[in-house]
């Protein structure tokens, strides 16, 4: 990875988790789930290129908040979807899928792309092509402990669970290896969601991730502390 990319990296490691926002929202609706993402403590979000009017989003978006948050675009599955968020003005892009020409066309642009992976070759490839940081997707079907054994042979790549995290088993992908988590419906649940909810979702998640991942910095420091 480039520069700017190994950068986005490290701050979505930093913060810790991804708010995916799909479906039939108006662009004033995304413009106030960023404003409550980011008073709640979450600032990265991924506008999915399924949702209504996603380009236009991310471009108001970026316009509105500048760097404060951080503004993706999610299913990017083409080199020519890719070229059209840059051009949006998307900080990184994430994919379903692995594709490997859009992961090259990610490289020109120094932009950080996770690619969608399931299986160790997928990860070995996505690792061979230059990825540093993947999305492990879908995460529900096969839970934390996949994710562990992943990370055992394949501990120089980050893994970015996405699909079925919630606040009551976000721990669990945190000590099996969890370099960020992507979190779908259980933060943001639909266009007819009040803003009172998603803050309170918001601020339950930051929480939870928080002290997970200060338990785990914990118990590494003492096994450390123990050699």
């Amino acid at each position: 990875m480039g520069s700017k990319a190994s950068a986005m990296a490290e701050r979505i490691r930093t913060q810790g988790l991804v708010a995916i926002i799909r479906g039939n929202f108006t662009r004033q609706q995304i413009l106030a789930i960023g404003e409550v993402l980011l008073s709640a403590g979450t600032p990265v979000m991924e506008v999915t290129l399924n949702t209504t009017d996603a380009l236009g989003a991310i471009a108001a978006l970026r316009q509105q908040f500048g760097d404060q948050l951080i503004v993706g675009a999610g299913t990017v599955r083409t080199a020519d979807q890719l070229q059209q968020t840059v051009a949006a003005g998307a900080q990184f892009t994430v994919a379903p899928n692995l594709d490997l020409a859009t992961v090259d066309q990610a490289h020109q642009h120094d932009l950080l792309h996770l690619p969608g992976v399931f299986t160790p070759t997928e990860v070995q490839t996505a690792f061979v092509a230059g990825c540093r940081m993947v999305k492990l997707f879908p995460s529900e079907i096969v839970g934390p402990r996949y994710l562990k054994a992943l990370r055992a042979p394949l501990d120089d790549v980050d893994l970015v669970p996405t699909g079925g995290i919630t606040p009551e088993n976000i721990a669990d992908y945190v000590r099996a290896g969890a370099a960020a988590a992507g979190i779908g419906s259980a933060l943001v649940t639909g266009p007819n969601q009040s803003l009172d909810d998603l803050a309170a979702r918001a601020r339950a998640l930051r929480a939870a991730w928080d002290a997970a991942t200060s338990k785990q910095v914990d118990r590494e420091t003492g096994k450390q502390g123990n050699r």
